[in-house]
């Protein structure tokens, strides 16, 4: 397939990025870039760089030709291990046909998780407490995939199932909510959808998590089927908008960083 075996040349942010270098930044990225190294290979190419002595350019030089071949191999654990946190949307295009949108409903305690929604960007898996929110079968799904896309995740979704099911996830994490704000975009995902013009299901319009925590009440109370389908809808509409926003978001972000490195700023 051609995207596996080209999957660098199919990863312009993650080809450009230096902060997979240790110790640098935004900053020292943008005056490597303004030195006109822009990618991998330019940098792989040059004899020196401005403001690097011999030594740490003989030592970056190993690190990217190490990160070249685990780009080709699609290794997201090694990128979750060499990224900071708040930098693993850079890896959006490489793993963006292996990743998979992720949202919790609990039933209002940290740690009482009640539906569990995956979305591959084709077909969406729900794990419902009582039904099939088995730990094997769940974690089994999640191996599937390279990548984790939530929004507010890091704070909450991700914390609460890790406790939940005893596991610690180390595939690279994209935060929407984060790179929402670093271009502007700023409250919950309700808001921010209605602000760039998604829609969600007549049926669950309107809804918020604390209606997701009272349709599981009326479940268990009622026995009655329309509440949870009705929470199976919401927390299926919270996965599908997630892809249509990773698409927005995450190039105007790339957009903004490397304008602020041809502009001189950067904030």
């Amino acid at each position: 397939m051609v995207y596996k075996s080209s999957a660098l040349l199919s990863s312009v942010m993650l080809d450009q990025s230096f902060v997979i270098l240790p110790g640098v930044r935004e900053r020292k990225e943008q005056c490597i870039w303004s030195g006109g190294v822009h990618s991998w290979d330019d940098f792989l190419g040059a004899s020196r760089i401005k403001g690097l002595s011999g030594v740490r350019k003989a030592l970056f030089d190993e690190r990217l030709k190490v990160a070249k071949a685990r780009a080709r191999e699609e290794d997201g654990a090694f990128f979750h291990s060499v990224l900071r946190r708040q930098d693993h949307w850079r890896l959006y295009d490489l793993f963006r046909d292996d990743a998979v949108f992720l949202d919790i409903e609990t039933d209002g305690y940290y740690g009482g998780v009640t539906v569990v929604g995956l979305y591959d960007g084709k077909d969406t898996k729900t794990f419902v407490r009582g039904f099939n929110l088995d730990r094997t079968v769940f974690l089994r799904e999640l191996s599937r995939y390279k990548m984790l896309i939530t929004f507010n995740g890091a704070s909450f979704d991700l914390p609460v199932l890790e406790r939940y099911f005893g596991f610690k996830s180390e595939v690279p994490h994209i935060d929407l909510r984060f790179v929402c704000q670093k271009v502007g975009l700023v409250g919950g995902l309700k808001a921010i959808e209605r602000e760039i013009g998604l829609r969600r299901r007549r049926e669950v319009e309107g809804f918020t998590g604390e209606d997701a925590v009272y349709l599981w009440q009326m479940w268990k109370s009622t026995g009655e089927r329309d509440y949870l389908e009705k929470l199976v809808w919401y927390n299926e509409e919270d996965i599908i908008n997630l892809q249509p926003l990773a698409k927005k978001v995450i190039p105007q972000l790339w957009a903004k960083v490397r304008e602020g490195a041809r502009s001189g700023r950067f904030r």
